[in-house]
């Protein structure tokens, strides 16, 4: 009954089922399945919503102390630091082909590893980053030392956000986390597993479009399963990725209603803020929000409270925003702001701030001979190559056009030339159709710059067919602008040479 109201979306019921159930029951082990479900991602829905997360990390910590695990208070990061490179340590020491054929024989570790999952999850919301680091290097030491079970794939994929520096690991890591759901009856866990990899990481080695076409499997999974609170996590994760892939800004916009239709229908506040914020930027990349924008507004409550986790989702969106419309000094401003509250964590919004963070400062300090800018444009190559090296499919663009811009300010003509048609050939060749339109639209600026007015034409040309295709009127209009002003001159050219 509790599972047909969580399949319902009557999350709310199906807590109240569960919590019956674990008062009526007077076995501990007829209790496990209602604790497990009390500790899932869909009670932490009405945990959240109520401002009771902490009930979700109290069911998971109440079962693993009834199993004899220890549950500490706090954990020292120097601690869990020496903790995670141990685990990692044990991990690399395993045969890959020995260890996968090692199932875990009793019952009472499947539970233990189930429990350690969800409340690594849930600390998340609650507790210390020590904590979720503490509980996840647990789960794995357990798969490690007792073989691998249903539970094991999610663990490990968990794992990979602790040793997310080391890219040897998580990759090797993923491939073991995802050959085992194949072993193992876990199609419920499918979406849960696709979001981990595909939402979180996979953008480090998979093709933009690769994750996004898995991440729609897992929504779609989910929901026919029932499991609708990971489908709609699934959604989520595909929007962001979708954004990056200069995926068609009007289908994107489409994509966006629809799912925002489901989070409205479950009430998920915090969702649809976020979604808004993603449905604002697509708007603003169209048309500035002026015939597409909705009376929805994202709210983030207190801006400078430490724990509000949506903070750097609004300064990331407030800089995308202001970079795609021209506005650097705003852009720049709202980049400082994300990176004080986000930091070097490895993830793809971190990466992608990076990419603008350069080419944004290139923009305000072309022409000066700054220090501040030379170093940013070092960093952001230096992230760009980083990422390359893993993923020449998403990455490689990006690297060419920052080495154009960076030649560029020193007069390096054939190299700037060079890499800007390097960049373009890469961004063609991956679909991204919006950084195709960039690179033309800089190298169209570069040779405007140059003097050369007749290529400096041809590329705008270019870049507004790619604007067109990717859906941007504000673009389409912004070159179309820039076109009209280079044909001018164009046409003085070819009246002083008498054509």
């Amino acid at each position: 009954m509790a599972g047909a109201a969580k399949s319902c979306c009557q999350y709310v019921e199906a807590v109240q089922i569960l919590r019956r159930i674990s008062e009526r029951c007077r076995c501990f082990e007829d209790k496990l399945p209602s604790y497990y479900l009390l500790s899932q991602r869909s009670a932490l829905i009405i945990f959240l919503t109520q401002g009771r997360v902490v009930d979700a990390y109290d069911t998971c910590s109440f079962v693993l102390l009834q199993l004899g695990e220890t549950i500490p208070d706090l954990v020292a990061f120097d601690d869990v630091k020496t903790m995670a490179k141990d685990t990692l340590t044990m991990y690399e020491e395993v045969d890959d082909d020995d260890w996968l054929e090692r199932k875990m024989e009793d019952e009472t570790f499947h539970t233990k590893l189930q429990f350690y999952t969800s409340i690594a999850y849930s600390s998340f919301f609650c507790k210390s980053y020590s904590l979720l680091v503490y509980f996840t290097c647990k789960a794995v030491q357990l798969s490690l030392q007792k073989g691998i079970c249903e539970h094991t794939p999610l663990s490990l994929l968990q794992f990979t956000g602790v040793v997310a520096n080391n890219d040897n690991a998580v990759l090797r890591i993923a491939k073991n986390a995802l050959s085992l759901q194949e072993r193992f009856d876990v199609a419920a866990q499918v979406p849960e597993l696709y979001n981990n990899f595909y939402g979180r990481f996979a953008w480090r080695f998979e093709p933009f479009q690769v994750c996004v076409n898995n991440l729609r499997r897992g929504f779609e999974i989910g929901f026919s399963s029932g499991n609708n609170d990971m489908g709609l996590q699934c959604a989520f994760q595909l929007i962001k990725t979708n954004i990056f892939s200069g995926s068609n800004l009007k289908s994107l916009l489409n994509e966006i209603d629809y799912y925002l239709h489901f989070f409205k229908i479950f009430q998920i506040a915090r969702g649809i803020n976020v979604l808004v914020i993603f449905r604002e930027t697509v708007s603003v990349l169209i048309d500035k929000g002026q015939a597409t924008s909705i009376e929805a507004k994202a709210a983030f409550e207190d801006l400078n409270d430490p724990g509000n986790r949506l903070r750097g989702v609004l300064y990331f969106h407030q800089a995308i925003q202001a970079y795609w419309s021209g506005y650097t000094e705003r852009c720049q401003y709202y980049i400082g702001k994300y990176m004080s509250v986000i930091g070097q964590d490895v993830r793809l919004s971190t990466f992608q701030m990076e990419f603008y963070h350069g080419l944004n400062s290139i923009d305000k300090w072309r022409g000066k001979n700054s220090f501040k800018c030379r170093e940013i444009v070092r960093k952001s190559i230096s992230a760009m190559k980083e990422a390359a090296a893993n993923s020449d499919w998403n990455f490689t663009n990006k690297l060419c056009l920052l080495e154009a811009e960076r030649q560029s300010l020193s007069y390096n003509h054939s190299q700037a030339i060079a890499s800007y048609d390097a960049s373009i050939t890469s961004a063609r060749k991956s679909g991204f159709i919006h950084e195709q339109g960039l690179a033309c639209e800089k190298a169209g600026f570069y040779h405007k710059r140059y003097g050369d007015v007749c290529k400096a034409a041809e590329y705008f040309k270019q870049a507004r067919e790619c604007y067109e295709e990717w859906g941007s009127s504000m673009k389409v209009d912004f070159i179309q602008g820039e076109l009209s002003n280079v044909q001018i001159l164009v046409n003085s050219e070819l009246a002083r040479r008498g054509q």
